[in-house]
């Protein structure tokens, strides 16, 4: 009965193991499917002027042309903006059924979530808030409006689809703040684009913690980082996780951006 149990015990444990990643501790995600196109949707577009410097501005990026996204970006209205979670994920966009107004061809333009477009409930949906929630609506960078339409348009309808992101390199992050208060950015994620979660390790005293959103795609904690060199593991909304093991070394510095592993 002993010798029974013990084998009973030890196939358990052996299960256990299959299952779960002995080095992180986190569950094994076995073939999980590659980010994929969605279908496509109705909604309208209007544009906003800026730059690169604050088109990236809801989202927390520091500037959408250094940090890969050249200026083929979009503020999302509430309804698809979600808090920020949205911040990373990439749309196609073509303008249709408005020939006096569209570009010939019905061109797609290509573009990431890098900000939000703020409701105005003021005004109601239908007399110019057109980002008041449940609309769906891009409010995208001027300078690339015109891709699509003609600027003298003002709105015009279009159909979008999600589609993956892609990135050259790998995701980066960003370190910023304190001893105290560290902040970190992600950005240049590819696949699904967005996060929804953020783990980071060290390599002595810091195991692995849990950071919080604060705003867009910028994650904080209180956790003592200085010191350690850190792991970062990154979670999108397709549930797929990647881990960036130890690519900082002990003596990073607040301010320095390091490269780790992209989604694919």
């Amino acid at each position: 009965m002993a010798s029974l149990s013990s084998a009973l015990l030890g196939s358990l444990l052996l299960f256990l193991l299959v299952l779960t990643d002995h080095v992180t501790g986190f569950p094994i995600k076995h073939h999980k499917p590659r980010f994929s196109a969605g279908p496509w949707k109705n909604a309208h577009a209007t544009f906003y002027e800026g730059g690169s410097g604050t088109f990236g501005g809801a989202c927390g990026y520091h500037d959408v042309v250094q940090e890969g996204y050249g200026l083929e970006t979009v503020a999302l209205s509430d309804a698809l903006f979600n808090n920020g979670q949205s911040c990373g994920a990439c749309y196609d966009i073509q303008c249709v059924d408005s020939p006096q107004w569209c570009k010939p061809g019905q061109p797609t333009l290509h573009v990431t979530a890098t900000n939000h477009c703020p409701p105005n409930y003021n005004l109601p949906s239908d007399n110019g808030g057109w980002c008041n929630a449940p609309r769906e609506h891009f409010d995208i960078a001027k300078p690339v409006f015109l891709n699509i339409a003609q600027y003298k348009a003002g709105i015009v309808p279009i159909v979008y689809r999600r589609v993956p992101c892609q990135k050259k390199g790998g995701i980066r992050f960003t370190i910023t703040g304190n001893p105290y208060f560290n902040e970190v950015l992600v950005w240049n994620v590819g696949a699904a684009g967005d996060v929804i979660g953020l783990q980071v390790k060290g390599d002595d005293k810091l195991k692995w913690t849990t950071m919080k959103r604060m705003w867009g795609q910028r994650w904080v904690t209180d956790a003592k980082l200085v010191g350690e060199s850190l792991t970062f593991r990154v979670e999108a909304s397709d549930k797929r996780h990647s881990t960036s093991w130890h690519i900082t070394p002990k003596n990073w510095q607040f301010g320095q951006t390091f490269e780790g592993k992209n989604f694919r």
